[in-house]
C-alpha cells in the first residue's frame, strides 16, 4: 500500500526506471519569493521531454514560451486575471508539450486545487488522446507524480489521490461537457471542430470556480466564421488597439501575414517561434520545395507551416478567383435569361439564380436571390455565427414570414423576373418541387428538371470552372453567394465526373447549386432551342 492508496503497477515501474525529479527537500515550485507564473515555469521545467530529438532531457521553456506563461498567470490583488486565452501557431512548435505541462500544473502542480476538474478537449478521439498520452508519459517518468496518480487509460482519465482533482480527455460530443465545474480546460486544435457546441459548453462550465482558465491552442481555421477565427480576430484586434483592452483575455498569434511571400525564410522564422530550435528547419525547407512544385501542397504549407487562414482541402474556386469575377451588373432589361431554382430543406436557403444568355463576346451575368423563414433569422445568426440579420438588412437575403418557406414571395420574384427579362425557363431540382412547378406552369412559365447526380452536374461544373478561370462570367457582388461558393465540397466518381455535395458540405451551398443549374440552362439554350432541351436533361 502507498500512503495514498494501492500503488499501481505503473507507479511501481516508474519508481524503478526514473530518477528523483528534484534534489531539494521541497519541489522547485514551492521555493520562496516566486511569482505565480514563476511557480508554473519551475514546475514545467521539472518535466522531462518524452519524445523527439530532445527526448530524455528536461523541458526548458524558451523566452517566448515564458512570455505566454507569464501572461496567462499574471495576478492582480492575489488573483489570476486571465480567464480565457487563445494561442495560435503553426504545427510542430511544441503546442502539445506546453498544453500537457499546463494541464499537469493544474492537476498536481502549483495550480492544483482541492477537487479540481481539469479537461482537455478535441474534435475526435485520436486528437483527444494526444494530450492524455503526453500527460501519462510525463507522470510515469516522475516517481513522485506516479505515486499520487491513478491513471485510467481506457477512459483517458487521471485522478490525483492527494487533492481529489481529476483530469479527463473529452471529444466533440458537447453533451459530455454538461455538469462540469472546470478549473482548467485546454481545447487542442479547435480548428478541426465542425461546430462550436463543445467549446461553448466548456467555456460556460466554470461558474463556481474562483479562478477558472480556458486555453485554446490551435493552428488557424480556414473558415472566417469558425469560433477559432473569432478568438484569433478578437486577440489581434485587442493587440492592435482597435478594440478596448480586455484584461481577462489573452491572445498570442504566430502567423504569416496574408500579403507575405510564403517562400521567404524570414517569414518562416517570424511565424514559427521554435524554428531551427526544436522545430526542424531542414524539414520545412524540404516541404516548401515540394509545395512550390505541387500546388495542392501550397495550401497545406501556408496553413500548417505558416498558420495562415487558408483551407488545406481542394477548393473548387478560390476566393481570389471568385473576387476577380465579381463586378457591376449592367441594365439587362429585356435580355434572355434562365433561372436556376434550388428549393430549401428545413435548414437550407431557398435560392433562385438568374443567368443571362449572352451575345457573342459577352460574359454570363449571375444575379442571386435567397430566402429564409423570418422566424429563424435570429436563431440562425446565433447558432451559425453568421450575419443573417445584416445580410437581410442589406438586401442579400429576403425573409419570409413564419417558420417555414412560403412559396408566394418566390413566385412573386419569378413573376417580376418574367416581366423584367425575357425568361426562357426555370430549371429546378426534382426534390420537393411539384407544388411550385404547378404554380409556375399556371403563370405560363416553362419549367425543366435537372438531376443533382454526376451525369447532370459534371458538364456545367466543368464549364463554370472554365468560365471563372477565363473571366467569362460576372457574379453580382453578394457576400451570401461568395459564402456559398466557399463552402463547396466536390465529389468525383471513378470516371472523373464531379458534383457538388450538399451532404459533405459543412455550410450552405444553395446559391452555388442554383448558379450551376442556371448556367447549364443558359449554355444549352444558347446553342439550341428550349424545345430540344429535354434531350440533354
Amino acid at each position: 500500500m502507498g500512503k495514498h492508496g494501492i500503488k499501481t503497477g505503473a507507479a511501481k515501474a516508474a519508481e524503478k526506471q526514473a530518477k528523483r525529479a528534484w534534489r531539494t527537500k521541497k519541489p522547485p515550485w514551492e521555493q520562496r519569493n516566486l511569482s505565480r507564473a514563476d511557480k508554473v515555469i519551475r514546475f514545467c521545467e521539472v518535466l522531462p521531454i518524452t519524445s523527439g530529438i530532445h527526448a530524455g532531457r528536461r523541458l526548458k521553456l524558451r523566452p517566448w514560451q515564458k512570455d505566454i506563461v507569464n501572461a496567462l498567470y499574471r495576478e492582480e490583488n492575489g488573483k489570476r486575471i486571465v480567464r480565457n486565452a487563445v494561442v495560435s501557431m503553426p504545427r510542430k512548435n511544441g503546442k502539445t508539450a506546453l498544453a500537457a505541462a499546463l494541464a499537469l500544473a493544474h492537476l498536481i502542480g502549483p495550480e492544483c486545487e482541492e477537487r479540481g476538474q481539469v479537461v482537455s478537449a478535441a474534435s475526435d478521439k485520436d486528437q483527444a488522446s494526444i494530450i492524455f498520452r503526453e500527460m501519462e508519459a510525463l507522470i510515469l517518468r516522475i516517481p513522485e507524480f506516479a505515486e499520487r496518480c491513478n491513471i485510467r487509460s481506457f477512459v483517458k482519465e487521471i485522478i490525483d489521490l492527494e487533492s481529489g482533482s481529476t483530469y479527463k480527455a473529452l471529444t466533440a460530443d458537447g453533451r459530455k461537457a454538461h455538469g462540469l465545474n472546470l478549473s482548467f480546460c485546454v481545447y487542442d486544435e479547435l480548428a478541426m471542430s465542425k461546430d462550436r457546441q463543445l467549446f461553448d459548453n466548456l467555456s460556460t462550465g466554470s461558474g463556481a470556480r474562483a479562478e477558472p482558465l480556458m486555453l485554446t491552442i490551435s493552428t488557424q481555421s480556414a473558415d472566417p466564421h469558425h469560433v477559432l477565427s473569432e478568438l484569433v480576430d478578437y486577440a489581434v484586434a485587442v493587440q492592435e488597439g482597435s478594440l478596448p483592452n480586455d484584461p481577462s483575455f489573452y491572445g498570442c498569434v504566430f502567423a504569416a501575414p496574408d500579403a507575405c511571400d510564403p517562400w521567404d525564410e524570414q517569414v518562416w522564422f517570424d511565424a514559427n517561434p521554435a524554428l531551427d530550435d526544436f522545430r526542424s528547419l531542414d524539414e520545412m525547407r524540404d516541404f516548401a520545395g515540394k509545395a512550390k512544385q505541387m500546388p495542392q501542397r501550397e495550401a497545406v504549407f501556408k496553413n500548417l507551416y505558416l498558420n495562415m487562414r487558408i483551407s488545406t482541402s481542394d477548393k473548387f474556386i478560390t476566393s481570389e478567383a471568385f473576387d476577380a469575377c465579381t463586378g457591376e451588373i449592367p441594365d439587362l432589361t429585356g435580355r434572355p435569361v434562365v433561372v436556376g431554382l434550388d428549393l430549401a430543406a428545413v435548414k437550407d436557403l431557398t435560392a433562385a439564380v438568374i443567368c443571362t444568355i449572352p451575345e457573342p463576346g459577352e460574359p454570363y451575368y449571375i444575379i442571386p436571390f435567397a430566402w429564409v423563414p423570418g422566424d429563424s433569422i435570429v436563431q440562425r445568426t446565433k447558432d451559425d455565427r453568421l450575419p443573417y440579420e445584416t445580410w437581410r438588412r442589406q438586401g442579400f437575403i429576403e425573409s419570409i414570414k413564419g417558420g417555414v418557406i412560403d412559396y408566394e414571395p418566390i413566385l412573386a420574384k419569378i413573376g417580376w423576373i418574367k416581366k423584367t427579362f425575357d425568361l426562357r425557363f426555370v430549371i429546378h431540382d426534382r426534390w420537393g418541387a411539384q407544388v411550385i412547378v404547378n404554380r409556375l406552369k399556371d403563370m405560363d412559365i416553362d419549367v425543366l428538371e435537372m438531376g443533382q447526380g454526376y451525369a447532370s452536374m459534371s458538364p456545367p461544373i466543368r464549364e463554370l470552372e472554365k468560365l471563372v478561370l477565363e473571366k467569362g462570367i460576372v457574379f453580382q457582388d453578394s457576400p451570401v453567394l461568395k459564402w456559398c461558393f466557399s463552402n463547396i465540397v466536390v465529389e468525383e466518381d471513378a470516371s472523373g465526373n464531379r458534383k457538388f455535395s450538399k451532404g459533405r458540405a459543412v455550410e450552405k451551398i444553395d446559391l452555388a447549386i442554383g448558379t450551376v443549374m442556371a448556367l447549364d440552362g443558359a449554355i444549352r439554350n444558347r446553342a439550341e432551342p428550349v424545345a430540344a432541351a429535354i434531350g440533354w436533361l
